[in-house]
Protein backbone atom coordinates (compact mmCIF):
# COMPACT_ATOMS: atom_id res chain seq x y z
CA UNK A 1 0.00 0.00 0.00
CA UNK A 2 2.75 2.60 0.90
CA UNK A 3 4.52 1.90 -2.22
CA UNK A 4 0.99 2.23 -4.57
CA UNK A 5 0.77 5.92 -2.23
CA UNK A 6 4.61 7.06 -3.06
CA UNK A 7 4.43 5.96 -6.97
CA UNK A 8 0.76 7.89 -6.98
CA UNK A 9 2.81 10.80 -5.45
CA UNK A 10 5.58 10.63 -8.00
CA UNK A 11 2.92 10.69 -10.70
CA UNK A 12 1.01 13.68 -9.46
CA UNK A 13 4.01 15.58 -8.75
CA UNK A 14 5.57 14.83 -12.25
CA UNK A 15 1.75 15.91 -13.71
CA UNK A 16 2.29 19.53 -11.91
CA UNK A 17 5.91 19.53 -12.63
CA UNK A 18 5.02 18.78 -16.30
CA UNK A 19 2.90 22.12 -16.10
CA UNK A 20 5.36 24.42 -14.62
CA UNK A 21 8.01 23.22 -17.32
CA UNK A 22 5.90 23.58 -20.08
CA UNK A 23 6.41 26.80 -22.42
CA UNK A 24 4.55 28.64 -25.02
CA UNK A 25 7.39 29.78 -26.49
CA UNK A 26 11.31 31.06 -25.48
CA UNK A 27 11.27 35.16 -25.27
CA UNK A 28 14.07 37.06 -22.87
CA UNK A 29 12.69 39.82 -20.83
CA UNK A 30 14.56 42.31 -22.90
CA UNK A 31 12.73 40.98 -26.10
CA UNK A 32 9.12 41.33 -23.97
CA UNK A 33 10.23 44.70 -23.09
CA UNK A 34 10.80 45.45 -26.71
CA UNK A 35 7.27 43.62 -27.42
CA UNK A 36 4.78 45.78 -24.76
CA UNK A 37 6.97 48.83 -25.51
CA UNK A 38 4.14 51.17 -27.04
CA UNK A 39 1.52 49.75 -24.45
CA UNK A 40 3.83 50.71 -21.34
CA UNK A 41 4.14 53.77 -23.03
CA UNK A 42 0.52 54.85 -23.90
CA UNK A 43 -0.52 53.86 -20.97
CA UNK A 44 -4.39 54.64 -21.68
CA UNK A 45 -7.06 52.81 -23.57
CA UNK A 46 -10.53 52.26 -24.20
CA UNK A 47 -12.63 49.06 -22.94
CA UNK A 48 -15.74 48.35 -25.47
CA UNK A 49 -18.12 45.97 -24.08
CA UNK A 50 -21.60 45.53 -26.61
CA UNK A 51 -23.59 42.94 -27.26
CA UNK A 52 -27.35 41.72 -27.27
CA UNK A 53 -26.99 42.09 -23.62
CA UNK A 54 -27.33 46.29 -24.48
CA UNK A 55 -31.18 45.89 -25.33
CA UNK A 56 -32.40 44.73 -21.93
CA UNK A 57 -30.19 47.15 -20.89
CA UNK A 58 -29.84 45.70 -16.96
CA UNK A 59 -25.99 44.86 -17.36
CA UNK A 60 -23.91 42.33 -19.28
CA UNK A 61 -24.47 39.22 -16.87
CA UNK A 62 -28.40 40.05 -17.22
CA UNK A 63 -28.85 36.14 -18.94
CA UNK A 64 -26.97 34.89 -15.55
CA UNK A 65 -28.46 37.10 -13.08
CA UNK A 66 -32.16 36.65 -14.46
CA UNK A 67 -31.46 33.02 -15.22
CA UNK A 68 -32.66 33.93 -18.51
CA UNK A 69 -32.71 30.60 -20.84
CA UNK A 70 -31.47 31.05 -24.16
CA UNK A 71 -34.77 30.07 -26.25
CA UNK A 72 -36.49 33.21 -24.36
CA UNK A 73 -32.80 35.48 -24.21
CA UNK A 74 -32.65 35.07 -28.18
CA UNK A 75 -35.34 37.15 -29.29
CA UNK A 76 -32.55 39.77 -28.78
CA UNK A 77 -31.15 38.41 -31.42
CA UNK A 78 -33.88 38.71 -33.46
CA UNK A 79 -34.23 42.22 -32.83
CA UNK A 80 -30.04 43.49 -32.87
CA UNK A 81 -30.46 46.23 -35.03
CA UNK A 82 -27.76 49.16 -34.25
CA UNK A 83 -28.76 51.52 -36.87
CA UNK A 84 -26.89 54.64 -35.35
CA UNK A 85 -23.83 53.03 -35.10
CA UNK A 86 -21.00 54.86 -36.43
CA UNK A 87 -17.15 53.31 -35.61
CA UNK A 88 -15.54 56.64 -36.69
CA UNK A 89 -17.14 58.50 -34.47
CA UNK A 90 -16.20 56.11 -31.79
CA UNK A 91 -12.65 56.33 -32.51
CA UNK A 92 -12.67 59.70 -32.49
CA UNK A 93 -13.92 60.13 -29.37
CA UNK A 94 -11.63 57.87 -27.83
CA UNK A 95 -8.66 59.66 -29.28
CA UNK A 96 -9.81 63.13 -28.39
CA UNK A 97 -10.13 61.44 -24.58
CA UNK A 98 -6.23 60.87 -24.91
CA UNK A 99 -6.67 56.87 -25.15
CA UNK A 100 -4.16 55.45 -27.68
CA UNK A 101 -5.88 52.15 -28.07
CA UNK A 102 -8.97 49.79 -27.75
CA UNK A 103 -10.47 46.48 -27.02
CA UNK A 104 -13.77 45.48 -28.59
CA UNK A 105 -15.48 42.39 -27.27
CA UNK A 106 -16.02 40.07 -30.50
CA UNK A 107 -18.12 37.45 -28.05
CA UNK A 108 -18.98 37.79 -24.63
CA UNK A 109 -20.28 34.96 -22.27
CA UNK A 110 -23.70 35.21 -24.01
CA UNK A 111 -21.88 33.92 -27.05
CA UNK A 112 -23.01 36.46 -29.01
CA UNK A 113 -20.45 36.99 -32.17
CA UNK A 114 -19.92 40.89 -33.24
CA UNK A 115 -18.00 39.38 -36.12
CA UNK A 116 -19.12 36.97 -39.26
CA UNK A 117 -17.98 33.84 -37.90
CA UNK A 118 -18.22 30.67 -40.17
CA UNK A 119 -18.83 28.41 -37.08
CA UNK A 120 -21.88 29.40 -35.72
CA UNK A 121 -25.14 30.95 -36.60
CA UNK A 122 -25.53 33.54 -33.98
CA UNK A 123 -23.73 35.89 -34.92
CA UNK A 124 -24.26 39.85 -35.82
CA UNK A 125 -24.61 39.11 -39.50
CA UNK A 126 -27.57 36.76 -38.81
CA UNK A 127 -29.26 39.94 -37.13
CA UNK A 128 -31.16 42.82 -38.74
CA UNK A 129 -27.93 44.59 -38.96
CA UNK A 130 -26.68 42.40 -41.20
CA UNK A 131 -22.97 43.86 -40.83
CA UNK A 132 -19.84 42.45 -39.31
CA UNK A 133 -19.71 45.02 -36.88
CA UNK A 134 -15.79 43.83 -35.99
CA UNK A 135 -14.59 45.00 -39.35
CA UNK A 136 -15.93 47.90 -39.50
CA UNK A 137 -14.66 49.15 -35.96
CA UNK A 138 -11.31 47.99 -36.93
CA UNK A 139 -11.05 49.96 -39.74
CA UNK A 140 -12.62 53.21 -38.42
CA UNK A 141 -9.93 52.63 -35.21
CA UNK A 142 -7.11 51.77 -37.23
CA UNK A 143 -7.66 54.83 -39.42
CA UNK A 144 -7.29 57.29 -36.39
CA UNK A 145 -3.72 55.56 -35.47
CA UNK A 146 -5.58 53.57 -32.54
CA UNK A 147 -4.30 50.46 -31.36
CA UNK A 148 -6.28 47.68 -31.59
CA UNK A 149 -7.47 44.42 -29.22
CA UNK A 150 -10.23 41.75 -29.28
CA UNK A 151 -11.73 40.75 -26.02
CA UNK A 152 -12.87 37.31 -26.37
CA UNK A 153 -15.05 35.21 -24.15
CA UNK A 154 -13.67 31.69 -23.05
CA UNK A 155 -17.13 31.64 -21.72
CA UNK A 156 -20.20 30.42 -23.96
CA UNK A 157 -23.43 30.63 -22.14
CA UNK A 158 -25.11 29.27 -25.93
CA UNK A 159 -22.94 27.15 -27.34
CA UNK A 160 -24.73 23.60 -26.54
CA UNK A 161 -21.37 21.74 -25.92
CA UNK A 162 -20.14 24.37 -23.35
CA UNK A 163 -20.96 22.58 -19.50
CA UNK A 164 -23.13 24.44 -17.16
CA UNK A 165 -20.93 25.49 -14.64
CA UNK A 166 -21.47 27.91 -11.37
CA UNK A 167 -21.80 30.97 -13.62
CA UNK A 168 -23.74 29.59 -15.97
CA UNK A 169 -27.59 31.01 -16.12
CA UNK A 170 -28.49 27.34 -15.43
CA UNK A 171 -26.21 26.64 -12.89
CA UNK A 172 -27.75 24.14 -10.24
CA UNK A 173 -27.52 23.12 -6.80
CA UNK A 174 -25.98 19.50 -6.38
CA UNK A 175 -23.28 17.34 -8.23
CA UNK A 176 -26.45 15.24 -9.41
CA UNK A 177 -28.40 18.04 -11.05
CA UNK A 178 -24.84 18.97 -12.65
CA UNK A 179 -24.25 16.20 -13.86
CA UNK A 180 -27.87 15.52 -15.54
CA UNK A 181 -27.72 18.69 -16.91
CA UNK A 182 -24.80 18.02 -18.66
CA UNK A 183 -25.67 14.47 -19.98
CA UNK A 184 -24.61 14.93 -23.52
CA UNK A 185 -22.44 18.15 -23.75
CA UNK A 186 -18.91 17.60 -25.04
CA UNK A 187 -16.43 20.03 -24.16
CA UNK A 188 -13.80 18.45 -26.40
CA UNK A 189 -16.22 20.06 -29.41
CA UNK A 190 -16.42 23.23 -27.56
CA UNK A 191 -12.59 23.99 -27.07
CA UNK A 192 -12.67 22.63 -30.83
CA UNK A 193 -15.23 25.41 -31.49
CA UNK A 194 -12.94 28.24 -29.26
CA UNK A 195 -10.02 27.62 -31.05
CA UNK A 196 -11.22 27.97 -34.38
CA UNK A 197 -13.30 31.27 -33.19
CA UNK A 198 -9.79 32.56 -32.19
CA UNK A 199 -8.08 31.89 -35.41
CA UNK A 200 -10.92 33.90 -37.44
CA UNK A 201 -10.24 36.57 -35.27
CA UNK A 202 -6.44 36.99 -35.69
CA UNK A 203 -6.65 36.48 -39.19
CA UNK A 204 -9.27 37.83 -40.88
CA UNK A 205 -8.70 41.63 -39.87
CA UNK A 206 -5.04 42.23 -40.17
CA UNK A 207 -2.45 42.72 -37.27
CA UNK A 208 -3.83 42.58 -33.95
CA UNK A 209 -1.67 43.91 -31.27
CA UNK A 210 -3.71 43.24 -28.18
CA UNK A 211 -5.74 39.78 -26.98
CA UNK A 212 -8.07 39.68 -24.10
CA UNK A 213 -9.41 35.97 -23.24
CA UNK A 214 -11.69 36.10 -20.48
CA UNK A 215 -11.83 34.11 -18.12
CA UNK A 216 -10.87 31.09 -15.56
CA UNK A 217 -12.72 30.07 -12.60
CA UNK A 218 -11.13 26.89 -11.20
CA UNK A 219 -12.70 24.73 -8.71
CA UNK A 220 -16.02 22.74 -8.06
CA UNK A 221 -18.02 23.17 -11.06
CA UNK A 222 -15.49 25.97 -12.49
CA UNK A 223 -13.33 25.72 -15.78
CA UNK A 224 -9.52 26.05 -15.52
CA UNK A 225 -6.90 25.42 -18.05
CA UNK A 226 -7.85 22.08 -19.15
CA UNK A 227 -11.01 23.00 -19.68
CA UNK A 228 -9.72 25.45 -22.60
CA UNK A 229 -7.13 23.73 -23.54
CA UNK A 230 -5.30 26.64 -22.45
CA UNK A 231 -1.65 25.50 -23.42
CA UNK A 232 -2.49 24.74 -27.48
CA UNK A 233 -4.91 27.96 -27.56
CA UNK A 234 -2.14 30.65 -26.64
CA UNK A 235 0.25 28.69 -28.67
CA UNK A 236 -1.82 29.16 -31.83
CA UNK A 237 -2.11 32.90 -30.79
CA UNK A 238 1.58 33.38 -30.87
CA UNK A 239 1.95 31.59 -33.71
CA UNK A 240 -0.81 33.53 -35.42
CA UNK A 241 0.46 37.34 -34.22
CA UNK A 242 3.73 36.79 -33.03
CA UNK A 243 3.88 40.45 -31.28
CA UNK A 244 0.66 40.38 -29.60
CA UNK A 245 -0.05 41.71 -26.09
CA UNK A 246 -2.09 38.92 -24.36
CA UNK A 247 -3.89 39.79 -20.77
CA UNK A 248 -3.71 36.81 -18.15
CA UNK A 249 -7.09 34.92 -17.80
CA UNK A 250 -6.49 31.77 -19.13
CA UNK A 251 -5.26 30.26 -16.27
CA UNK A 252 -1.08 29.84 -17.51
CA UNK A 253 0.34 32.17 -14.76
CA UNK A 254 2.71 29.34 -14.47
CA UNK A 255 3.55 29.09 -18.16
CA UNK A 256 6.24 30.89 -19.79
CA UNK A 257 4.78 32.68 -22.61
CA UNK A 258 1.20 32.24 -21.28
CA UNK A 259 0.47 36.22 -20.35
CA UNK A 260 1.59 39.03 -20.63
CA UNK A 261 0.11 41.51 -17.72
CA UNK A 262 -1.84 41.19 -15.08
CA UNK A 263 -5.22 42.70 -14.75
CA UNK A 264 -6.71 44.11 -11.62
CA UNK A 265 -10.48 44.75 -11.75
CA UNK A 266 -12.35 47.69 -10.44
CA UNK A 267 -10.04 48.62 -7.73
CA UNK A 268 -6.98 50.44 -7.07
CA UNK A 269 -3.60 48.72 -6.43
CA UNK A 270 -1.52 49.29 -3.52
CA UNK A 271 1.94 49.35 -4.81
CA UNK A 272 3.20 48.27 -8.35
CA UNK A 273 2.05 44.19 -8.59
CA UNK A 274 5.34 41.71 -8.29
CA UNK A 275 5.42 37.93 -8.39
CA UNK A 276 8.63 36.58 -6.83
CA UNK A 277 9.74 39.99 -5.75
CA UNK A 278 9.57 41.33 -9.74
CA UNK A 279 7.83 44.06 -11.07
CA UNK A 280 5.32 42.79 -13.82
CA UNK A 281 3.26 44.62 -16.37
CA UNK A 282 0.21 45.38 -15.49
CA UNK A 283 -3.12 47.24 -16.13
CA UNK A 284 -6.46 47.95 -14.09
CA UNK A 285 -9.94 47.89 -16.42
CA UNK A 286 -12.43 50.02 -15.51
CA UNK A 287 -15.86 51.30 -15.44
CA UNK A 288 -17.33 54.52 -15.59
CA UNK A 289 -20.37 53.45 -13.43
CA UNK A 290 -20.98 49.30 -11.99
CA UNK A 291 -22.01 48.04 -15.45
CA UNK A 292 -20.01 47.18 -18.25
CA UNK A 293 -22.28 46.78 -20.67
CA UNK A 294 -25.24 49.60 -21.20
CA UNK A 295 -26.86 50.04 -17.68
CA UNK A 296 -29.93 52.11 -18.62
CA UNK A 297 -31.25 52.87 -15.08
CA UNK A 298 -27.56 52.36 -13.13
CA UNK A 299 -26.57 55.88 -11.50
CA UNK A 300 -23.00 54.84 -9.69
CA UNK A 301 -21.07 57.51 -12.24
CA UNK A 302 -17.39 57.88 -11.23
CA UNK A 303 -16.59 62.15 -11.19
CA UNK A 304 -14.14 63.71 -13.62
CA UNK A 305 -11.51 63.59 -10.49
CA UNK A 306 -11.98 59.89 -9.62
CA UNK A 307 -11.58 59.01 -12.99
CA UNK A 308 -8.04 61.56 -13.24
CA UNK A 309 -6.75 60.58 -10.19
CA UNK A 310 -7.12 56.68 -11.37
CA UNK A 311 -5.36 57.39 -14.16
CA UNK A 312 -2.42 59.38 -12.89
CA UNK A 313 -2.33 56.92 -9.50
CA UNK A 314 -2.24 53.80 -11.69
CA UNK A 315 1.24 55.50 -14.13
CA UNK A 316 2.41 56.41 -10.96
CA UNK A 317 2.61 52.45 -10.27
CA UNK A 318 3.83 51.33 -13.09
CA UNK A 319 0.39 50.36 -14.94
CA UNK A 320 -2.10 51.35 -17.88
CA UNK A 321 -5.18 51.68 -17.25
CA UNK A 322 -8.49 50.53 -19.60
CA UNK A 323 -11.41 52.44 -19.05
CA UNK A 324 -14.76 51.00 -20.57
CA UNK A 325 -18.11 51.88 -22.59
CA UNK A 326 -20.79 50.26 -23.24
CA UNK A 327 -22.79 51.65 -26.09
CA UNK A 328 -26.54 51.43 -26.26
CA UNK A 329 -28.63 48.78 -28.62
CA UNK A 330 -28.61 52.08 -31.53
CA UNK A 331 -24.94 51.76 -31.34
CA UNK A 332 -24.11 55.13 -29.48
CA UNK A 333 -22.28 56.24 -26.26
CA UNK A 334 -24.37 56.25 -23.48
CA UNK A 335 -24.57 60.62 -22.93
CA UNK A 336 -22.69 59.99 -19.44
CA UNK A 337 -20.18 58.48 -21.19
CA UNK A 338 -19.64 61.12 -23.32
CA UNK A 339 -19.76 63.84 -20.61
CA UNK A 340 -16.57 61.74 -18.94
CA UNK A 341 -14.60 61.29 -22.39
CA UNK A 342 -14.84 65.00 -22.60
CA UNK A 343 -14.00 65.87 -19.52
CA UNK A 344 -11.28 63.32 -19.46
CA UNK A 345 -10.42 64.97 -23.05
CA UNK A 346 -10.05 68.24 -21.73
CA UNK A 347 -7.20 67.22 -19.68
CA UNK A 348 -5.04 65.10 -21.39
CA UNK A 349 -5.26 67.62 -24.16
CA UNK A 350 -2.66 69.73 -22.02
CA UNK A 351 -1.40 67.50 -19.39
CA UNK A 352 -0.90 63.98 -21.29
CA UNK A 353 2.74 64.72 -20.99
CA UNK A 354 2.38 63.25 -17.30
CA UNK A 355 0.81 60.17 -18.89
CA UNK A 356 3.01 59.20 -21.80
CA UNK A 357 5.80 57.53 -21.43
CA UNK A 358 5.59 58.16 -17.87
CA UNK A 359 5.73 55.28 -14.70
CA UNK A 360 6.56 55.28 -11.28
CA UNK A 361 9.01 58.25 -9.83
CA UNK A 362 12.43 57.27 -8.37
CA UNK A 363 12.43 56.25 -4.71
CA UNK A 364 14.98 59.16 -4.03
CA UNK A 365 12.01 61.59 -4.62
CA UNK A 366 9.52 61.88 -1.48
CA UNK A 367 5.49 62.67 -2.31
CA UNK A 368 4.83 65.81 -1.15
CA UNK A 369 1.16 65.93 0.99
CA UNK A 370 -1.63 65.43 -1.32
CA UNK A 371 0.24 64.95 -4.46
CA UNK A 372 0.83 62.08 -7.53
CA UNK A 373 4.48 62.05 -8.95
CA UNK A 374 4.68 60.48 -12.94
CA UNK A 375 8.09 60.28 -14.19
CA UNK A 376 9.52 60.24 -17.84
CA UNK A 377 13.09 58.78 -17.75
CA UNK A 378 13.57 59.69 -21.02
CA UNK A 379 12.75 63.39 -20.88
CA UNK A 380 13.82 63.04 -17.12
CA UNK A 381 10.99 65.09 -16.01
CA UNK A 382 9.30 64.77 -12.47
CA UNK A 383 5.45 65.80 -12.87
CA UNK A 384 3.72 66.86 -9.67
CA UNK A 385 -0.08 66.04 -9.35
CA UNK A 386 -1.60 68.69 -7.25
CA UNK A 387 -4.55 66.97 -5.94
CA UNK A 388 -5.66 68.99 -2.90
CA UNK A 389 -4.55 72.81 -4.71
CA UNK A 390 -1.48 74.12 -1.87
CA UNK A 391 -1.22 77.60 -0.44
CA UNK A 392 0.90 80.03 -1.82
CA UNK A 393 4.47 78.22 -0.49
CA UNK A 394 4.70 74.54 -1.78
CA UNK A 395 7.18 72.59 0.63
CA UNK A 396 9.01 69.86 -1.63
CA UNK A 397 10.94 67.86 1.23
CA UNK A 398 15.07 66.90 0.09
CA UNK A 399 14.65 68.62 -3.20
CA UNK A 400 17.62 70.86 -3.29
CA UNK A 401 20.12 70.49 -5.99
CA UNK A 402 17.72 68.30 -7.81
CA UNK A 403 15.77 70.67 -9.82
CA UNK A 404 16.25 73.02 -12.79
CA UNK A 405 13.31 74.61 -13.69
CA UNK A 406 10.15 74.08 -13.06
CA UNK A 407 6.68 75.48 -14.93
CA UNK A 408 2.72 74.58 -15.01
CA UNK A 409 1.94 71.57 -17.76
CA UNK A 410 -1.40 73.10 -18.81
CA UNK A 411 0.36 76.42 -19.62
CA UNK A 412 4.05 76.18 -19.96
CA UNK A 413 4.12 79.27 -17.10
CA UNK A 414 6.99 79.56 -14.93
CA UNK A 415 6.93 78.28 -11.37
CA UNK A 416 9.26 80.46 -8.86
CA UNK A 417 11.70 78.34 -6.76
CA UNK A 418 13.17 79.48 -3.44
CA UNK A 419 14.52 78.19 -0.68
CA UNK A 420 12.17 77.67 2.57
CA UNK A 421 12.43 80.99 4.53
CA UNK A 422 11.71 84.00 6.65
CA UNK A 423 8.04 82.88 8.88
CA UNK A 424 8.15 79.94 6.52
CA UNK A 425 10.48 78.25 8.99
CA UNK A 426 8.96 79.03 11.73
CA UNK A 427 6.63 76.11 13.65
CA UNK A 428 7.58 74.42 10.03
CA UNK A 429 9.43 71.21 9.22
CA UNK A 430 11.55 72.57 6.26
CA UNK A 431 15.45 71.48 6.28
CA UNK A 432 17.86 72.86 4.34
CA UNK A 433 17.46 70.23 1.94
CA UNK A 434 14.22 71.30 0.78
CA UNK A 435 13.03 73.72 -1.69
CA UNK A 436 9.76 76.08 -2.13
CA UNK A 437 7.82 76.51 -4.87
CA UNK A 438 5.99 80.29 -5.00
CA UNK A 439 2.79 78.85 -6.39
CA UNK A 440 -0.60 81.74 -7.57
CA UNK A 441 -3.03 81.92 -4.56
CA UNK A 442 -5.36 81.27 -7.22
CA UNK A 443 -5.61 77.55 -8.25
CA UNK A 444 -5.57 77.49 -12.35
CA UNK A 445 -8.61 76.50 -14.27
CA UNK A 446 -7.38 72.77 -14.43
CA UNK A 447 -9.29 70.14 -12.40
CA UNK A 448 -5.43 68.84 -11.05
CA UNK A 449 -3.15 71.30 -11.91
CA UNK A 450 0.07 69.21 -13.09
CA UNK A 451 3.54 70.88 -12.11
CA UNK A 452 6.44 69.87 -14.88
CA UNK A 453 9.92 69.87 -13.06
CA UNK A 454 13.07 69.77 -15.07
CA UNK A 455 15.61 67.79 -12.74
CA UNK A 456 19.48 68.61 -13.10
Amino acid sequence: MKKIFILALIILVSFNNSYSQEKIWSETEAQKEERLQWWTHDRFGMFIHWGLYAMPARHEWVQKYERIPNDEYNKYFEYFNPDLYNPKEWAKKAKEAGMKYAVLTSKHHEGFCLFDSKYTDFKVTNTPYGKDIVKEWVDAFRAEGLKIGFYYSLIDWHHPDFTIDRVHPMSANTDEEYAELNKGKDMSKYRTYLKNQVREILTNYGKVDMLWLDYSYPGAHGKDRDDWGSIELIKMVRELQPGIILDDRADLEDVPGGWDYKTPEQFKVDKWPEIDGKKIPWETCQTFSGSWGYHRDENTWKNNKQLLVLLIESVSKGGNVLLNVGPTARGVFDYRADKALQEMGEWMKYNNRSIYGCTQAPESFEVPNQTILTYNPQLNRLYIHLLDYPLTNFRLPGYKGKIKYAQFLHDASEIRITAPYGHHMQGSIATEDDLNFRLPIIKPNVEIPVIEVFLE
